[in-house]
């Protein structure tokens, strides 16, 4: 994937932050704990539901139109984490909501 493309995210799916597992996560990650399996963010979708970790909550509030390469430097930002390790990781969650039409490319 190019990461110049633009990703948003499907209009039609309605989602909601969890407010109460997004504080847990940070105090979680305050203290170095592992929270990759905490969801922290809900997708509904025709008839779908998809629950995200925090990570992909980052990534999906940012999906809307900015460019691949803006996402990644922005969450660069807050985790620590290599950049090819995290944008492979962003690209492949990305085309894994492509797939299930939660969010769209364009160039």
């Amino acid at each position: 994937m190019s990461r110049t493309r633009k990703v948003q995210r499907n209009p039609a799916v309605m989602w909601r932050e969890e407010v109460d597992a997004l504080s847990e996560v940070r105090e979680a990650l305050d203290r170095g704990g592992d929270v990759g399996e905490s969801g922290t963010s809900i997708l509904f979708s025709g008839g779908s539901m998809l629950s995200l970790n925090y990570l992909g909550t980052e990534i999906w509030k940012r999906c809307d139109g900015r460019r691949l390469s803006e996402l990644v430097a922005e969450l660069l930002e807050e985790f620590d984490v290599a950049e090819e390790v995290l944008a492979a990781d962003v690209e492949s969650f990305l085309d894994e909501l492509a797939a299930k039409g939660f969010v769209s490319y364009a160039e």
